[in-house]
């Protein structure tokens, strides 16, 4: 179910703070609505370039038949899922400081 809304769940993240950076310009705000933007770019690139392969992957794995190096596999998901949300955290702390400066 999360494979399906969370799609959804970022580009709309991303088009709403889009729209608070223009409904800031020419602000203060507008830069830190800028960064948290750019942030939520990084956090959607990194999802669909580093974490989805490895689900999709994953996906096809049963408790008889997966490769030898499965714990790998899984720690370098975690590793990136740690750095994404990091990363989203980030973004959402700079939309509220930047929608409060207005």
């Amino acid at each position: 179910m999360l494979g399906r809304t969370m799609p959804v769940w970022y580009v709309a993240s991303l088009l709403l703070t889009a729209a608070l950076t223009i409904a800031t310009w020419g602000t203060s705000a507008a830069v830190t609505a800028g960064i948290a933007t750019a942030l939520l770019v990084i956090s959607v690139v990194m999802s669909a370039t580093l974490l989805v392969p490895i689900n999709n992957r994953t996906a096809t794995w049963t408790a008889d038949d997966h490769p030898p190096d499965w714990r790998d596999v899984y720690r370098r998901w975690d590793r990136l899922h740690y750095v994404r949300v990091t990363v989203l955290v980030g973004a959402f702390v700079l939309v509220l400081a930047a929608a409060t400066a207005v």
